[in-house]
């Protein structure tokens, strides 16, 4: 059962007894197994990386004991001073065809006003969303967090990792988009933006760096982590898709990178031999999925069925509802995972579709021995984030420059 201690003062009582828990009797028990290598989530991992994981799996579960508690949505009229580099693109409803059409009347889903952080240089007076130089190259982020969490905030410590990493070792002039799509959410938390809300604001977002920004589709990389690794590759599978209905101007964007994609909502491969079963100890998302909250959150009034099966939302799901050629046209993907994530069969799975439809020379995938969920965005899994990132970066520059 999850959400059981959601209503106060019990949410926080059991906060404050998970915490003391978890500090003055469960490390001390983690700090003593793990003295053992063999007896680690992985061998190979340092004292540190195991109870960094174990703990914020023991945190993630107590989440879901609790409640799971977004930051408050920006106010356009009252922008947070703590949070710099805010701008809002205008929505498009013309630009919502097909399936999504569909979707979005089913779960009531409308095109909004969407706001995004802008990361890297600046305009002459400092302002930010400045318009794209001639040749300009921009990465346009989508943040992990099931749908239902995350968060591009400047203050959110994994994306200021993740693009750390990203101002290293790609170019240190490249601007960042995040997109701070609207989250999901389901009784008993609440009841609202199901899909395809957030895929509408990744598209809203597209046009406004294309339209309003004016860079060039050819100059614009999408990318994601977790949840976000799903949103950007089905944006650019919707720009290819729906191609002769949409404006000309919006193109094709030259790639998608993947990092830590969560392409499988049901948690469709079990058994003894799974990553869900083997990788269990090695990572905290486990209750994503075993909750069914994101699944749930995701399908609003749309049948579960759809979101468990849909190329959509889950394109490596063990029976996804693909057919040869769903994928044919998409820009060149990069794919990073981690082979101690519990999504591991089905990133691999979405691989193998993938590289069916556009061959091996359209995939790159890195995977890392070893390595967490979403380790880009963590400092304490070296040397294997580093090793990562420079493999991504060259392959960025290669497609860059195509």
């Amino acid at each position: 059962m999850v959400f059981l201690f959601r209503r106060q003062p019990l949410r926080s009582f059991y906060g404050l007894c998970n915490a003391l828990t978890i500090l003055f009797i469960r490390l001390p028990v983690w700090m003593l197994t793990f003295t053992v290598p063999s007896w680690r989530p992985v061998a190979t991992w340092t004292m540190k990386r195991s109870l960094a994981v174990t703990a914020f799996r023991a945190f993630v579960h107590g989440m879901f004991m609790t409640a799971l508690v977004p930051l408050p949505y920006p106010k356009e009229d009252k922008p947070d001073p703590k949070e710099p580099g805010i701008a809002w693109a205008d929505p498009v409803p013309d630009l919502i065809v097909g399936e999504i059409s569909d979707y979005a009347r089913a779960n009531q889903v409308d095109a909004v006003r969407t706001p995004g952080f802008w990361y890297g240089p600046r305009g002459p007076n400092g302002e930010v969303g400045q318009k794209a130089s001639p040749g300009e190259k921009v990465i346009y982020h989508f943040h992990g967090g099931g749908f239902v969490l995350g968060t591009s905030r400047p203050s959110n410590k994994a994306t200021q990792t993740l693009f750390s990493g990203f101002s290293e070792h790609f170019s240190g002039d490249t601007r960042i988009f995040a997109l701070e799509f609207r989250l999901a959410s389901t009784p008993p938390l609440g009841d609202a933006n199901h899909f395809p809300a957030a895929f509408i604001d990744a598209i809203t977002g597209y046009h406004y760096l294309v339209h309003d920004l004016g860079f060039a589709p050819a100059n614009i990389l999408l990318e994601g982590n977790s949840a976000g690794g799903l949103l950007a590759f089905s944006l650019a599978r919707y720009l290819v898709a729906y191609r002769a209905q949409l404006p000309a101007e919006l193109g094709v964007p030259c790639g998608v990178l993947m990092s830590s994609p969560t392409l499988d909502w049901a948690a469709s491969y079990t058994g003894p031999d799974a990553s869900l079963t083997r990788n269990f100890q090695s990572d905290y998302t486990d209750r994503f999925f075993s909750s069914g909250y994101s699944l749930r959150a995701l399908a609003g009034q749309l049948p579960l069925d759809l979101a468990a099966t849909s190329a959509w939302t889950s394109p490596g799901a063990r029976h996804a509802k693909i057919t040869p050629g769903t994928f044919a046209g998409v820009p060149r993907t990069c794919i990073v995972s981690g082979g101690a994530e519990i999504a591991l069969d089905a990133i691999r799975a979405f691989r193998a579709r993938l590289e069916a439809d556009v061959g091996t020379e359209g995939v790159t995938y890195i995977e890392v021995a070893g390595a967490a969920h979403d380790f880009l965005t963590v400092t304490w899994c070296e040397p294997e984030r580093t090793n990562a990132l420079r493999e991504v970066a060259t392959w960025a520059r290669e497609v860059w420059a195509a």
